[in-house]
């Protein structure tokens, strides 16, 4: 059974600097997108970063020139650099799968557990 696993998450002061990883574990042959979304108290659930396999990304207006999203595909693995944040960076980060190629079956998409990232002075 393929998993998402997050780390990375904490507290820092605005202007701070956090890395959050999510790795894909399991018998995986391929996986087409990887993602960041996240999720602030009372509001809906929005992308921050994707990525293709192929190295195509997207980033939320609110995030580009302070986060780079990277992955590496022989780890199934996901990274986002978050530089200059700011307290409305503050939020549970969640790490998105999609199309995922396992050995013994096929996943549309999956979801890590969520990572709480909190900026405050």
């Amino acid at each position: 059974q393929v998993q998402l696993v997050e780390s990375g998450g904490g507290s820092v002061q605005p202007g701070g600097s956090l890395r959050l990883s999510c790795a894909a574990s399991g018998s995986i042959f391929s996986i087409n997108v990887m993602g960041w979304y996240r999720q602030a108290p009372g509001k809906e659930r929005e992308l921050v970063a994707a990525i293709s396999s192929g190295g195509f990304t997207n980033y939320a207006d609110s995030v580009k020139g302070r986060f780079t999203i990277s992955r590496d595909n022989a780890k199934n693995t996901v990274y986002l650099q978050m530089n200059s944040l700011k307290p409305e960076d503050t939020a549970v980060y969640y790490c998105r799968a999609a199309e995922i190629a396992g050995i013994s079956r096929r996943y549309l998409e999956l979801w890590g557990q969520g990572t709480l990232v909190t900026i405050s002075s």
